[in-house]
């Protein structure tokens, strides 16, 4: 995945996934859209508060999909991120996500895995990937 600091250097789609940890839906929705995607979308992913490190529930569940995030450390939201970025997909920020016209906005209303054990984790990595895959659809229209 893209430094969230440094802005797009492809005429790639770029998309990135904002929650308030960065340490589970986020890095979950950012490993999915970088896996199905092939390199064909820039990929952020940003917290509001980011938590000390990624949700080991959420690796583990991930790993078991055969998508690898261990590498993935939780990164701070940056105005340059959201501006560098075409979509931005919000999932629990709040007020927290700065807004820029002409951006694609969309909040996906998804249970937080913390503290949650990989039971309750699987069915939120279950819908992450359904909603990764219609986002890729829309971005990338000729794979479809």
């Amino acid at each position: 995945m893209s430094d969230p600091t440094t802005a797009p250097t492809t005429d790639r789609p770029s998309v990135i996934f904002v929650c308030v940890h960065n340490a589970g839906r986020s890095q979950m929705a950012a490993g999915y859209m970088s896996a199905l995607s092939g390199g064909a979308v820039e990929v952020r992913s940003a917290g509001s508060m980011p938590a000390d490190q990624i949700n080991p529930v959420a690796v583990a569940a991930m790993a078991e999909v055969g998508i690898d995030i261990t590498a993935e450390v939780p990164k701070v939201l940056t105005t340059e991120a959201v501006e560098a970025s075409d979509a931005v997909i919000t999932m629990g920020c709040g007020d927290a996500c700065p807004i820029f016209p002409g951006k694609r906005y969309e909040d996906w209303a998804l249970a937080d895995p913390a503290g949650q054990g990989i039971e309750a984790v699987r069915p939120i990595r279950d819908e992450i990937r359904g909603r990764v895959e219609a986002l890729l659809a829309e971005l990338l229209p000729a794979r479809a």
